[in-house]
């Protein structure tokens, strides 16, 4: 067993590669191998988002505050409120973020794959597929 003070896990400022906006992302868990399981609390500052990105074995986000949207490509953007919990199959082409006019925090869930990949990161959301 081990206890994760704040202090240990620290915070750090989303990079602009991944997101448009201000993102703020505080680890949660990190396992040891053989865990591949990683969580990251993240906070979205109005209208902020990720880039379009998949995950190799899926992802399981789940509101904690505000109001946010997440989008499957090809579909249109859904709201996602406190309670409520995405799952985002392997390999599915999406985005997250914070609505206009509001933040949003959610806690994010993820395995790597047996190479070590949580993510791959895509072309940024344009103003448009955001507004759309």
């Amino acid at each position: 067993m081990k206890i994760l003070t704040s202090e240990v896990r620290g915070c750090r400022r989303g990079p602009e590669a991944w997101f448009t906006g201000t993102v703020w992302i505080d680890e949660v868990a990190a396992g040891s191998a053989p865990s591949r399981m990683k969580a990251n609390r993240v906070s979205f500052e109005p209208g902020a988002r990720t880039a379009w990105h998949t995950h190799p074995v899926g992802q399981a986000l789940h509101v904690l505050a505000g109001v946010g949207l997440v989008q499957w490509k090809g579909h249109p953007a859904q709201a996602i409120r406190p309670g409520d919990t995405v799952w985002i199959e392997p390999g599915e082409v999406h985005w997250h973020g914070a609505a206009p006019g509001h933040t949003m925090v959610h806690l994010a869930m993820q395995e790597a794959d047996e190479a070590g990949v949580g993510v791959v990161w895509g072309e940024h959301v344009t103003e448009e597929e955001y507004g759309g």
